[in-house]
């Protein structure tokens, strides 16, 4: 029990799960496109519907996860005052991104008029990005405080020999660590993805740059979500 296939099938009975290995799909699908466009029109045209019908479903399964964030800053707001600080920033960006993208789907299924997309879109590119950089700066501050722990673990560990207890705390912080790895790198690839929406250019908007952003941000997610 508990193999590959089991962890397959509680992964994605997560909606992050499932909504990772669509992401998946649509970014690999994007890629495609571009990639043939020029030489396999036709073809570059069905990868391109596949990636809009996967971008439609993953909005699909993101019903009322605004209320994630709400819940979070609940149940755990923080240790510290300016953790507390940047949870307030961080979940709110992301409720504002979760709440309007609801809006967003609805005028691009034709539920609502389809002239509130492109609004709809910048207010939640924008609430997205905004809540990453406090995600980012808050997982940055934590590891920073791991590697200072770490060291004076390891010093510990040096004066005092086989101390399990040390060794433990170590392993912990060294997994907490990629974990927060992960989640800086699916954030900064989100966040190039939000710059696309809130201020187009070059290099943010090229399918090469939103390819490679939406499956790292997928692959990191897919990491920090597989049953251990």
């Amino acid at each position: 029990m508990n193999d590959t296939v089991d962890k397959l099938v509680i992964f994605l009975a997560k909606r992050d799960g499932i909504d990772k290995l669509v992401k998946t799909f649509q970014y690999v699908s994007k890629l495609v496109s571009w990639q043939v466009e020029t030489t396999h029109p036709d073809l570059a045209n069905r990868f391109k519907q596949w990636e809009v019908s996967s971008g439609l479903s993953r909005k699909a399964f993101r019903t009322g996860r605004f209320l994630t964030g709400f819940n979070g800053l609940r149940r755990n707001p923080g240790a510290t005052p300016t953790f507390k600080f940047l949870a307030v920033l961080a979940n709110a960006g992301e409720m504002v991104y979760f709440f309007f993208d609801h809006f967003l789907w609805l005028s691009r299924i034709g539920t609502l008029d389809a002239k509130l997309a492109k609004r709809m879109s910048f207010i939640s590119a924008f609430g997205e990005s905004f809540g990453y950089i406090f995600f980012i700066v808050s997982d940055l501050i934590i590891m920073k405080q791991g590697v200072e722990a770490e060291r004076k673990l390891i010093a510990l560990q040096e004066e005092e020999e086989n101390s399990k207890d040390a060794k433990e705390k170590i392993r912990k912080i060294r997994g907490d660590r990629v974990m927060r790895l992960m989640a800086v790198a699916a954030n900064v690839a989100d966040l190039i993805i939000g710059a696309a929406e809130i201020e187009p250019n070059p290099f943010c908007n090229h399918p090469l740059s939103l390819g490679i952003s939406g499956l790292v941000s997928a692959w990191a997610g897919w990491y920090r979500n597989w049953p251990s």
